[in-house]
């Protein structure tokens, strides 16, 4: 077989002995990917003799399944340093007694860490694309540039939510004035926005209506819209936020925002707990998108968003973990089963979500609200995939895989992941970072903070 692979393309073939494609459990499948991209995707024999498979790497994965990354649609890594401190609290309390006391410290090593931490440990659990909403920014680009940097070093996708801050009451490491975040955030993207291999993508993100002046919302959806990138924000994510925006601007939080010169289709919502029928209504109409982070909203109290209205209105939805110190928990795998759970018995229903579709919100539908060609197993798609150990009790009877991975699932399960088709998790260890220079690094930034 004579290769049609042209000279300094890379092509790699991934083969496992069951597979969910499209939702959809089957045997023996490879995929086939050059540079990164899924060319074909099918029986092994039939891939491993495609023209473009000639002298590729081949990935066995015997006795395993393969399923698409999962796409954690919203976090905050530097979070993951503050895990077990604040736990338990009102979301005030947890606010000032763990972010705002301890995240002034931190440098721009110590973002390297963190994200080493928060990200090493997403892969681990299978998470191959993380969107980072990060707003300590004050001191310029140098924060978010250490922790894309860790990203890169672990290989993993990662989009930077440069996040647009100026509220006077946070600490003056978040804040910045319009023109500072503005010309802050275009060189941050003409540094790193990546529009070929989508490694790394730079998105704006005015942190919410109580951090964000409008000026700073309008600013940052500005900004989405020269780049022509999605544009995120808080809304709605405590019901107190919906009284301080009736009290300051009349409206409750959608309809505020909605009357900005701002672009609802690009816009992506975090939490929207407490939106009500006519903001879900305007959401769907406009064509906005969700970031759905079940799990947080749960730890820290803060209420249920009304998913299955949003998903009948045919609203976009990803999942994510959010921060580590709002979940202590950063697998989207977690997430699928708790969005599927919490929506059943807030609808008294066991059919609410299926596990189905809890699958889909954490792969392909967290692609589609970040605009990335990520979470499927298909042509045109990165390719990004995960190994599941078939030989894990979480994962029979066998029959029933496409539940299981979502009801049932063992981390323990997890063994590889590929990102962009290179290896990033090999035999449950990360593969370019030690895990116990993270561990020291950790140990050593945290060692006298106090829970």
């Amino acid at each position: 077989m004579v290769s049609t692979l042209e000279p300094g393309r890379r092509a790699v073939v991934v083969v496992a002995d069951a597979a969910i494609v499209e939702g959809k459990a089957r045997g023996a499948t490879a995929v086939l990917a050059v540079d990164g991209q899924i060319e074909q995707v099918g029986d092994p024999a039939a891939v491993l003799a495609a023209p473009m498979a000639a002298g590729a790497e081949v990935i066995r994965w015997d006795r395993r399944a393969m399923i698409p990354g999962t796409v954690n649609a919203h976090n905050h890594s530097f979070q993951s340093l503050l895990r077990g401190i604040g736990d338990d609290l009102p979301f005030l309390e947890w606010r000032d007694r763990a972010l705002y006391r301890y995240s002034p410290r931190l440098g721009a090593e110590d973002m390297g860490t963190a994200a080493l931490f928060a990200f090493g440990e997403m892969l681990l659990h299978g998470v191959t694309t993380v969107c980072d909403f990060y707003y300590l920014n004050a001191q310029g680009n140098d924060h978010a540039s250490a922790t894309i940097e860790a990203a890169r070093r672990l290989g993993m996708r990662m989009v930077m939510a440069r996040c647009f801050y100026d509220w006077d009451g946070a600490p003056a490491v978040y804040r910045e004035t319009v023109p500072q975040a503005v010309a802050n955030f275009e060189a941050l993207a003409r540094r790193y926005q990546d529009r070929e291999r989508y490694l790394v993508t730079i998105q704006p993100a005015p942190h919410s209506q109580h951090g964000a002046t409008p000026a700073m919302i309008e600013a940052g959806a500005g900004c989405a819209r020269d780049l022509g990138v999605p544009w995120h924000i808080h809304l709605a994510e405590e019901s107190y936020q919906v009284d301080e925006s009736l009290r300051r601007f009349g409206k409750r939080p959608l309809h505020a925002v909605a009357e900005l010169p701002v672009d609802l289709s690009n816009m992506i919502v975090v939490h929207a707990c407490w939106f009500d029928a006519g903001e879900r209504a305007l959401l769907a109409e406009r064509g906005g998108s969700l970031a759905y982070c079940p799990g947080s909203n749960m730890f820290l109290g803060d209420g249920v968003t009304d998913l299955c209205d949003l998903l009948a209105r045919e609203v976009r939805v990803g999942l994510g973990t959010d921060g580590g110190c709002s979940n202590n928990r950063v697998s989207v795998l977690d997430e699928m089963r708790m969005a599927a759970l919490l929506q059943k018995v807030q609808k008294l229903s066991g059919q609410a979500v299926t596990a189905q579709t809890a699958f889909s919100l954490g792969t392909a539908g967290g692609g589609d609200v970040l605009r990335l060609p990520v979470g499927r197993i298909a042509p045109g798609y990165r390719c990004d995939l995960v190994a599941l150990d078939l030989d894990d009790p979480s994962l029979w009877p066998a029959q029933a895989l496409e539940k299981n991975v979502v009801y049932a699932l063992s981390a323990r399960a997890i063994t590889d992941v590929v990102v962009d088709g290179q290896s990033s998790v090999k035999d449950r260890r990360l593969v370019h970072v030690d895990q116990s220079e993270i561990q020291a690094r950790v140990r050593e930034l945290t060692s006298t903070w106090q829970a």
